[in-house]
């Protein structure tokens, strides 16, 4: 074969590949001689098979996968001899002269074609020690750990029907039908059948709970509010609405006991292992946003230190990814970029560069888990996707079975656990300072970083 580069600019490299028609044709008499020593074909005995009947009934199907084992050999020597790392699988041009194609596959002809690569770029990664970060340390007061134990409580409360004809009161749970209108339409989402809700807590549009005082088991009642204007659904978001009511039942709240017999209903022994337990959760949940505070701090400082050439392959892939959860965002929620003072061709810049910053990040932190041999061990690897199929209550071997069969399926539970790795060991190299914190303040740092 003959290979000669035709292009080396920036990332991108193209080579034409010249497949000599005298090596084909070898190759192919090679496989037609194989076979003729394994052809069982009516008329003829076996081994007996002559060569050319078998090149007639199967010689282009046969040159087909010769020539793709070719190209494929083409694309390992051009790959090994030159080094390159590939962002992506080759780019394989056949000529568009279709006659050129047929004449190879008929051994009368060389075949000549293109292979367009994207190289992976080459970075210095230097050293970590200098870069400066801090995480976020809660320390759980006890008034946080009884608010939990009662939060436990309160969705727990047991609820008995009132007598028939008593009026519900704040803090009762009402069983409701309802249809939701706006101008005189139902909307979408806006109906619902056998809904409980408890009067006082905060979970329906605001106003809503506190006309349902005062209603009785059978009563129907108009229900006359308005969406909040930062509602999450743009359609709905600002607008009057009429809910049309059915009440079906009226439960008063009844008493909470807070002791060891309530900690016994969530299979604890005592009370005091129960707030124990909701300790060690909420410490779980404020060193969960701690790291991800930590892990954004470390990320924004390795984007501005790092600038190297991007595939733009990768690019366009992460930024096609990123843009269809925009559109599919935008068709749930019913908002526009109108909605969000900006453009579509604003949002394309914007999301290209969050895009940009993926790829660059997802290279670099690739890089140095591959310079420090940093690996995901496949217990690692069974305890994640264990945790993946407990998500799929009754479907546990099926999921089991689809994840382990599927490479690239595999590969989208590890790649997180390698990311984690990796992060964990620049982290170890970093100038790390804690700084005690509340629990409000962190949690509007994190949501700082999410809005950012």
């Amino acid at each position: 074969m003959q290979v000669t580069e035709t292009l080396s600019q920036g990332l991108k490299r193209a080579y034409k590949v010249v497949l000599p028609v005298g090596d084909l044709s070898a190759r192919l008499e090679g496989q037609l001689t194989e076979m003729k020593a394994k052809a069982r074909i009516n008329g003829f005995r076996p081994g007996k098979v002559p060569v050319s009947h078998l090149r007639k009934m199967y010689g282009k199907s046969i040159m087909a996968e010769v020539v793709q084992n070719a190209v494929n050999e083409a694309n390992k020597k051009i790959i090994d001899d030159n080094g390159l790392r590939l962002a992506q699988e080759p780019k394989i041009d056949f000529p568009e002269d279709r006659t050129e194609v047929e004449k190879a596959l008929s051994a009368e002809g060389d075949l000549a074609y293109t292979v367009n690569l994207e190289v992976l770029p080459k970075f210095e990664i230097g050293s970590f020690d200098d870069i400066a970060l801090e995480r976020m340390v809660v320390e759980v007061p006890d008034s946080e750990v009884e608010e939990g134990v009662s939060r436990m409580a309160e969705r727990n409360r047991s609820f008995t029907p009132r007598a028939e004809g008593e009026a519900a009161q704040k803090g009762d749970k009402v069983t409701i039908d309802f249809v939701g209108k706006i101008d005189g339409e139902a909307f979408e989402g806006g109906s619902g059948t056998d809904i409980d809700v408890v009067l006082g807590s905060g979970t329906f549009i605001p106003g809503f709970e506190d006309q349902l005082e005062g209603v009785k088991v059978g009563d129907a009642r108009q229900v006359n509010v308005s969406f909040p204007a930062d509602y999450g659904a743009a359609n709905l978001a600002g607008k009057a609405a009429v809910f049309d009511t059915t009440i079906k039942s009226v439960s008063a709240p009844g008493d909470i006991n807070i002791d060891d017999e309530f900690a016994k209903s969530f299979g604890l022994e005592s009370l005091e292992k129960l707030r124990e337990a909701v300790r060690a959760n909420l410490e779980g949940e404020f060193t969960r946003l701690s790291r991800e505070k930590l892990k954004r701090g470390l990320l924004d400082a390795l984007d501005s230190r790092y600038a190297f050439d991007l595939p733009e392959s990768l690019v366009d892939q992460e930024f096609e990814g990123i843009w269809k959860q925009v559109e599919g965002e935008q068709q749930r929620s019913g908002k526009t970029f109108a909605d969000e003072n900006t453009t579509e061709e604003e949002a394309r810049v914007e999301y290209r560069k969050i895009a940009e910053r993926r790829v660059r990040l997802g290279l670099l932190l690739a890089e140095v888990g591959e310079r420090s041999a940093i690996k995901v061990t496949d217990d690692e690897l069974s305890a994640a996707l264990v945790e993946r199929v407990r998500q799929f209550p009754g479907q546990e071997k099926a999921v089991w079975d689809y994840y382990r069969n599927n490479a690239d399926a595999l590969a989208s539970v590890r790649a997180p656990l390698f990311e984690e790795k990796v992060v964990d060991h620049i982290i170890g190299q970093a100038q790390v300072t804690e700084r005690k914190v509340s629990k409000d303040e962190l949690m509007k740092a994190v949501e700082e970083d999410e809005k950012a």
